[in-house]
């Protein structure tokens, strides 16, 4: 399967520039698109029988039959690095930021029918301890339609935020989420069709609501740094998967 490239206006890369955020409608090719939905299906079932293994329905931030985030799972599985990797992912990258990529982190996020938890107010970046530099990239790939009603994501654009700065977030002790916008701000909505991605800067307050319809809402988020990321005692954060060098892709071919 081959994602071709698309074009990205400069009105889309604008907005992105100055408000954290743009949305490109109908990219994901239908056989992409139901590859991704297979595997994160699959990951799912191996998700719930680690819980059942271990007699929980806890594990980390998933919650058995509410939400699932489930992540780092590319290395081995060709058919996701084929779309992580793809010239559509690389287009992405160039038009936010820039010529240098690696893949930062790929991570299901799946809201079940009728009972799917909300997601707090945060930037992405405020999952990591201490402040990154540089910012990086978030493209939340819907696997579903995506509507108010099932749980779709909330984007504060830079403007009413007050910030594009990372801020530090304070942890939800029940939900294990963390939070780091207060305010009375509803956000904007994306209101989109499968197979759309909503790009947003890690420093971009986003937030998610519950999932009340009777279908799963499924995304696959992907998020690409400019530079590897650091922990500070010098190992990796999370991955550093070169994929971009001089605006060329220079992950490895997939067969």
């Amino acid at each position: 399967m081959v994602v071709t490239p698309i074009h990205i206006t400069a009105a889309q890369k604008e907005q992105y520039h100055e408000e954290g955020y743009m949305l490109l409608e109908n990219v994901i090719p239908p056989p992409h698109l139901q590859m991704l939905r297979d595997e994160g299906q699959r990951y799912m079932d191996e998700i719930n029988a680690e819980m059942d293994s271990k007699g929980v329905d806890v594990l980390g931030l998933s919650h058995r039959h509410k939400r699932y985030f489930i992540h780092s799972k590319f290395k081995g599985n060709n058919r996701l690095a084929s779309f992580l990797f793809s010239p559509l992912m690389a287009e992405i990258c160039r038009a936010t930021i820039g010529e240098e990529a690696y893949l930062f982190l790929e991570q299901y996020v799946i809201k079940m029918a009728e009972v799917g938890m909300k997601f707090s107010w945060h930037q992405d970046a405020g999952y990591i301890d201490s402040k990154p530099t540089p910012s990086y990239v978030s493209c939340w790939c819907t696997l579903d339609d995506v509507t108010e009603e099932n749980g779709t994501v909330y984007i504060l654009p830079y403007s009413r935020a007050g910030t594009r700065e990372w801020v530090e977030h304070k942890l939800d002790s029940e939900s294990n989420d963390r939070v780091g916008y207060f305010g009375d701000d509803p956000g904007d909505p994306i209101i989109a069709q499968a197979g759309s991605i909503a790009v947003f800067s890690s420093v971009t307050f986003h937030r998610s609501g519950p999932n009340s319809t009777t279908n799963m809402r499924r995304v696959l988020l992907a998020q690409y740094s400019p530079k590897p990321i650091y922990n500070p005692d010098g190992t990796p954060r999370r991955w550093v998967e070169p994929f971009l060098k001089e605006g060329r892709n220079v992950y490895p071919a997939i067969e």
